[in-house]
Order: structure tokens, then sequence, then C-alpha cells
């Protein structure tokens, strides 16, 4: 890691793959990932852990799958959100979106419940920045 200031704008232009995240930094356990999303996810959950989403650029969609039936939340740029430990959800964007996450270190980009992973989903824990 860095212990220089980071331009996530600089970070973002680094790479070009989608869902496909970049460790930008950590945080005591955490990893502060940045990533570029366009299309669907997959359904997921995360049993341990809440996920943290911050809108850079675009906008995202995230359907969840919750007690009391499904809905769909809209973060424009700037917003954030967290979705709950062990609950269903699908992130999407279909013009395109750069977020940030926020996560323990080691979670998995599916998971631990999942759909079949499609090609265009890197089923990944994070890649470090510049790699």
């Amino acid at each position: 890691m860095s212990n220089e200031p980071i331009l996530l704008d600089k970070a973002l232009a680094s790479f070009d793959a989608l869902w496909s995240p970049r460790i930008v930094t950590r945080v005591n356990d955490y990893d502060v990932r940045v990533t570029k999303v366009q299309g669907e996810h997959i359904w997921h959950v995360h049993d341990d852990t809440d996920e943290f989403f911050m809108v850079l650029d675009g906008e995202l969609r995230i359907s969840l799958r919750e007690p009391a039936g499904e809905r769909t939340v809209l973060l424009p740029r700037g917003a954030v959100f967290t979705v709950p430990r062990g609950t269903e959800h699908k992130p999407s964007a279909p013009s395109g979106a750069a977020i940030l996450l926020f996560e323990p270190s080691g979670t998995p980009t599916v998971g631990d419940r999942h759909d079949e992973v499609p090609d265009h989903v890197d089923a990944t824990t994070g890649h470090l920045l510049g790699s």
C-alpha cells in the first residue's frame, strides 16, 4: 500500500476491466476498493459482513431481496448505501458507473452464496492497484 495520497480518478484510469475491483488502500482490516461497473452483477449474499457502496460517477442500482419483498435502490453520483449482512442483492449499472467499496479484507466480490458467475464478473477478493 502506498503511503502517499491516492487520486481516485487516476486509480480508476489505470484499469479497464469491469466488475473487477482494485484495492486502493487498507484501513485496519478493511479494503477500500474502486471499480468500474456496467450491466448487471449477480445475486449474492455476504453472510458475515455489511457492504458499503459509494458512487463516484454514473448511477448504480442495487436490487435487494428483503423479508418485506424485493426492491431496488437508485444511487446517483455522490450517494452512499450499505447492504446489511445476510441480504441478497444484485448491483447493476445500465449506463455504467464508478464506485468505491469498503469491506473487510478478503471479502469475495461474489459473496458467500451466489448465482452462477458469468464471464463478465471477476470473482475475486480484489486486486492490488497497479496489478
